[in-house]
């Protein structure tokens, strides 16, 4: 069975959501699309203690759809966290916390679903997700168009791997960010989508970071130029899809070598403008910029090669100027990629939703790989044919 969502975006912070149905009777809520996130939740009428306006009423929930400390699902999201077990508990309570130190607590609780299936039908699912009563830092920003996060990591308790065990889907989730100005674009869950002799496929690594969809990249170059990979350990990098950031990130040096290099821009009519503080490095023009297409002549192709071992044929991952530039409120074009040097331990590249878009991307935790094919990401089509429930 497949399943697929229409996506949506939000341009003032370059946020991809999607619509979800959630309750009985079904509600409607925006959740932002994260593939760097293990748990789904909503902000909750619990009462809320910091929430933001959000899209939506607040979920409202019921005593009988609170999950208990003993629950499976409880122990998995609780295993990092201290004070694991209480005994007098009554409800599993939950706390994440982002990389931009940005956090949602709350509770967890099972309920309804409603998802679309390809062949244009509506099934029911019950899921289990957070009902966030205390949200802090950039969350509130982005909470005031959605409703809360989606999560799609290949953690047990993300939306996928919850489908796949109720048999709903194989274990596969992709998205399709669309390159428009306007955004927009598709997600789905499950094969029926996947154009598979028509990607690139990489062996997608269990580690280092737990439930993230990464791999390994053995060179990086920059019109021809190469660029650090800044592995202390030598060889090979490792790359992070991640579609709740909305940048990509760059290791010290090699942002830096980015840098040294697009400064050669200057001497094709591109000028730095150090009064626009949307991003680090933004250029004006002496000519009107509409959209990335009036400057990608000045800019060139990134390149990113994947491939670990020397039985396995490398693979480029080409992302033009549209894939690492974005136009200021101002006018500018602005880069795209920040220095992620302390981001975590500062060795590791996260693709951001500027990279992703104009392409089909597919994370396969059946088959352990993650996979792209270029796209207009204008509408899903159904590549297999399965019998529906």
């Amino acid at each position: 069975m497949g399943i697929f969502d229409h996506l949506c975006f939000i341009q003032f912070t370059r946020l991809y959501y999607t619509y979800a149905l959630i309750g009985n009777p079904p509600k409607p809520y925006f959740l932002d699309v994260d593939t760097g996130s293990d748990l789904t939740w909503i902000q909750c009428d619990a009462p809320c203690t910091s929430c933001a306006k959000g899209a939506h009423p607040f979920y409202k929930p019921a005593v009988g759809n609170i999950i208990r400390p003993e629950d499976s699902y409880c122990v998995e999201v609780k295993k990092d966290q201290e004070n694991i077990h209480c005994e007098t508990c009554h409800q599993c309570d939950y706390e994440v916390e982002y990389a931009d130190r940005s956090s949602s607590l709350g509770v967890l609780l099972r309920d309804e679903t409603r998802l679309m299936v390809a062949n244009g039908t509506l099934c029911t699912s019950t899921i289990i997700f957070g009902c966030g009563y205390d949200q802090q830092g950039s969350l509130l920003d982005t909470l005031a168009k959605t409703d809360g996060i989606l999560g799609l990591s290949r953690a047990k308790i993300s939306l996928p791997s919850q489908l796949a065990s109720q048999g709903f889907i194989e274990n596969v989730v992709g998205h399709c960010l669309s390159s428009d100005a306007a955004g927009g674009g598709y997600m789905f869950f499950g094969n029926d989508f996947v154009p598979d002799g028509k990607m690139a496929w990489v062996p997608m690594l269990d580690g280092p970071y737990e439930n993230l969809y990464q791999t390994e990249v053995l060179k990086m170059s920059y019109g021809g130029k190469g660029l650090s990979l800044d592995n202390p350990r030598g060889g090979q990098g490792i790359v992070i899809f991640d579609s709740g950031s909305s940048y990509t990130y760059f290791t010290g040096r090699a942002y830096k070598d980015l840098v040294s290099i697009l400064n050669d821009v200057s001497s094709k009519g591109l000028v730095q403008d150090p009064s626009d503080t949307t991003l680090p490095i933004c250029w004006k023009a002496e000519f009107a910029i509409r959209s990335v297409s009036d400057v990608s002549r000045f800019f060139k192709p990134l390149n990113l090669q994947f491939g670990s071992k020397w039985w396995i044929v490398s693979k480029i991952l080409q992302i033009p100027p549209e894939g690492y530039l974005v136009i200021s409120k101002k006018g500018n074009v602005c880069l795209g990629i920040l220095d992620g040097s302390k981001i975590d331990n500062g060795f590791t590249f996260i693709l951001g939703d500027v990279t992703l878009r104009g392409q089909l991307f597919a994370y396969d935790n059946v088959k352990q790989r993650i996979g792209w094919v270029k796209s207009n990401c204008a509408s899903p089509k159904k590549f297999m044919s399965l019998p529906f429930s």
